[in-house]
C-alpha cells in the first residue's frame, strides 16, 4: 500500500503518494502549476522552468521534485508568476511567433499562457532571428522560428528501434531541434501525428492539413489553460 503524506500549497493542505512529482501531486489535488516542457508519462527535465515553485523558501522546478511529507509550496505568488511570465516573454522575444499567422493559434499552449499571465508588451527587447524552415521531409514540417527547445519531440518521439526521431543540433543561442533525415523520411502517420501533438507550440505541423479547424473553435479559444482546476 502506498505511504500517503500531507504537504501544502499556498495555504491549502493536501494529500498525495511518497515521492510522486510536485507538479503531479499538485494536480491530483486540483491545483494547476504552468508547464510547457513537462509531458505526461515522459520523464521530466525541467527544461522550462515555467513550473518553479518556492519549497521551504527555495525555488525550484515543480516537475522534477518530489513532494515530502510536511513539505510547504508556494506556488500562486506575484514573485513566482512574475517570473513565469518573463519567462513566457523572453520566448517570445528570442523567437519568431506570430500568433495571427500562426497555424497553431488557439491550440498553441505558449499563446494560451502569454493571455494567462497577461502578457501585452515585452519587457525585453525582440531578437528577429534568422531561423529555417525544414520541409525536407515527407510527413511533416519542423519551423525552426515556433520552436522553444522544449524537448519534448527528442524525449517522446522514438522509432520501433527506440531510436529519437529529433535532436538538438549546434550551441548557445544557435542550437535548434532538428529532424534526422533518415528517421523523418520514414516517419508512420501515427508517430507524425504524435509529434505534432507533442509539441506545445506550432514549430512540428503536419504536411498540407493546415488550417482545418477554424480559429475560433480551438482549444484554447473556449478555455483558458488551466481553466479546468479549482485552484
Amino acid at each position: 500500500m502506498a505511504d500517503i503524506i500531507n504537504f501544502i500549497i499556498d495555504g491549502k493542505e493536501c494529500t498525495a503518494e511518497k515521492g510522486i512529482f510536485i507538479l503531479q501531486a499538485a494536480k491530483e489535488n486540483d491545483i494547476y502549476i504552468p508547464t510547457l516542457c513537462n509531458y505526461e508519462g515522459v520523464k521530466p527535465q525541467g527544461s522550462c522552468r515555467i513550473c518553479t515553485i518556492k519549497t521551504n523558501g527555495q525555488f525550484t522546478t515543480a516537475c522534477t521534485s518530489p513532494v515530502a511529507d510536511g513539505m510547504e509550496i508556494e506556488n500562486d505568488t506575484d514573485e513566482i508568476n512574475d517570473q513565469r511570465k518573463s519567462i513566457i516573454e523572453l520566448l517570445f522575444v528570442e523567437g519568431n511567433h506570430f500568433c495571427p499567422a500562426c497555424e497553431m493559434s488557439g491550440n498553441c499552449e505558449l499563446q494560451a499562457l502569454a493571455y494567462r499571465f497577461q502578457m501585452m508588451v515585452p519587457r525585453f527587447t525582440y531578437q528577429f532571428p534568422k531561423r529555417e524552415i525544414d520541409a525536407r521531409h515527407p510527413k511533416i514540417l519542423k519551423d525552426q522560428n515556433r520552436c522553444i527547445r522544449c524537448k519534448r519531440c527528442i524525449r517522446t518521439i522514438k522509432d520501433e528501434k527506440g531510436r529519437s526521431v529529433f535532436a538538438f543540433y549546434g550551441r548557445g543561442k544557435n542550437i535548434e531541434v532538428n529532424v534526422d533525415p533518415v528517421l523523418g523520411s520514414k516517419l508512420t502517420d501515427k508517430l507524425a501525428a504524435k509529434a505534432v501533438e507533442v509539441c506545445p507550440v506550432g514549430s512540428i505541423l503536419p504536411r498540407e492539413k493546415g488550417f482545418r479547424t477554424p480559429i475560433g473553435q480551438r482549444k484554447f479559444d473556449h478555455k483558458p489553460i488551466g481553466s479546468e482546476y479549482k485552484h
